[in-house]
């Protein structure tokens, strides 16, 4: 019986990661940045697909989004949790990168903002940072001081320009997108990774490169991984995309629990799919 079970499990997986990458489980790698078609502004993810994660969420709630930047196919665990607004938390350092890039509150990926000498909760936090630095390692105070540098009408300006979820800044400008008033859903962030990966955003290309670049985290044979965490106190998330030669795709995580358990579970489901081959 339990070896029943297994096959009939192993067969619903097979059949999964072959309906998300297409006809007998491979679609063509168009290349490397390449659209199949000429890109548009997504505000809206059409064409959603169920699929069966919950064995990877250990009794979480949460959800996952899967979206097929070249067949413009979106796959999702959980549709309820999906279209739910959560805080970005550091998720949100993409678009203040952005915001701050555009507006020239910084200069580009290596400028610089010193520590102020403050302890914080983590060691990493407590030295000085570049903005590259900042975005990967999750420094707050950066990020905060760059929001600072922005200001509030700019911050709102192109915050509506992105629509980036409820647009909702009046948290304050260095906490608004902690656990504050700014809400996004996770539909919502696939739309905002699927314009920043074809560079539709209204920002400029240099811009949106240069914060792609520092999203990179992971290099294998046949895959890149570009991804940013982000953690509050009843959430964790995990978003990015991937480009694969089995295709790219947009990645959306979210969870009630912390943002390292997305980015496993992610990882996981990244490989059940085929798009990318980690050592064991």
């Amino acid at each position: 019986m339990l070896e029943e079970e297994d096959e009939v499990k192993a067969m619903k997986k097979a059949i999964m990661a072959a309906s998300v990458l297409g006809l007998a489980g491979v679609v063509a790698f168009i290349g490397e940045g390449v659209p199949a078609d000429e890109p548009t502004f997504a505000k809206e993810i059409p064409k959603l697909e169920e699929i069966e994660a919950e064995e990877y969420f250990s009794g979480h709630d949460g959800t996952f989004v899967l979206h097929d930047l070249q067949q413009d196919r979106t796959f999702v665990y959980n549709h309820e949790r999906a279209e739910k607004a959560f805080p970005p938390q550091s998720t949100f350092t993409v678009a203040n990168a952005l915001i701050g890039l555009e507006t020239g509150a910084v200069e580009d990926e290596y400028d610089i903002k010193y520590w102020d000498g403050i302890e914080r909760e983590l060691d990493v936090w407590n030295k000085d940072h570049t903005l590259g630095s900042g975005l990967r390692h999750s420094v707050v105070w950066y990020y905060q001081a760059l929001a600072r540098d922005i200001g509030e009408e700019q911050m709102q300006k192109w915050l509506d320009a992105i629509s980036y979820g409820n647009r909702d800044i009046t948290g304050g400008i260095d906490q608004f997108w902690l656990s504050s008033s700014l809400e996004i859903t996770p539909l919502e962030q696939a739309d905002f990774i699927h314009n920043l990966y074809y560079e539709v955003l209204p920002f400029s290309k240099d811009a949106m490169k240069t914060v792609k670049r520092m999203m990179m985290e992971e290099e294998g044979d046949h895959f890149t991984l570009y991804g940013k965490t982000g953690q509050g106190p009843d959430v964790g998330w995990y978003v990015g995309f991937i480009e694969s030669s089995n295709g790219t795709y947009a990645f959306v995580t979210n969870l009630d629990g912390t943002s390292a358990h997305a980015k496993e579970i992610t990882l996981s489901l990244l490989e059940e799919f085929h798009l990318m081959d980690r050592p064991s």
